[in-house]
């Protein structure tokens, strides 16, 4: 009787999916980068009594728990638990879609918190930060793309892409959480 592993890599690739999938996230990478870089010259006005400001330690809580699902999900895939490495990368992807509307719902109704602090901190922050933004931009569309890789069964793809792919995801998660814990206390 073959494995849980041996069945999944059985599958037929499902190209034509995998193609469309691609596409479509392209124009998601496409119009995140977009809304991210207007999301810092829109400001929406929310109702009188109305506030986002409790939302940031909900951004670092929703970060730091897609790092944890992360790890999960590859243990099982080493384990060789595919159904439950599906399920938790799933949870990975709803946990950065949240995290996503999320980020924005704030930042368009609220002025940026600035770092406060000085000497090397100050340092080691835009140091995080700067590699935080850049990984982030750099990893969504492959990040989409190692996931639809990996729905579409094409895993010789979605192993080369998670290779490199996941060690980014995970590091944005991860440091995510950290410069919110450097920043928070200069929230106001």
């Amino acid at each position: 009787m073959p494995d849980e592993r041996t069945e999944w890599l059985a599958r037929q690739p499902r190209e034509t999916l995998s193609r469309k999938l691609g596409i479509a996230a392209w124009i998601f990478s496409a119009a995140v980068l977009v809304l991210v870089v207007f999301m810092q010259k829109i400001r929406l006005p929310l109702p009188e009594g109305w506030s986002t400001a409790f939302l940031p330690p909900i951004h670092a809580a929703i970060n730091a728990a897609a790092a944890v699902v992360l790890i999960i999900s590859l243990a099982f895939v080493k384990l060789g638990k595919i159904k439950l490495h599906r399920a938790t990368m799933v949870t990975a992807m709803g946990l950065s879609v949240l995290f996503l509307l999320s980020y924005v719902a704030y930042h368009i109704t609220n002025d940026p918190t600035r770092y406060g602090g000085d000497g090397p901190l100050r340092t080691v922050y835009f140091i995080l930060l700067a590699t935080h933004i850049i990984f982030a931009a750099i990893s969504l569309p492959f990040i989409l793309f190692t996931f639809i890789s990996g729905w579409t069964n094409r895993f010789t793809a979605h192993r080369r892409l998670a290779r490199w792919v996941f060690p980014l995801w995970l590091y944005v998660a991860l440091t995510g959480p950290v410069c919110y814990l450097m920043l928070r206390p200069f929230y106001q």
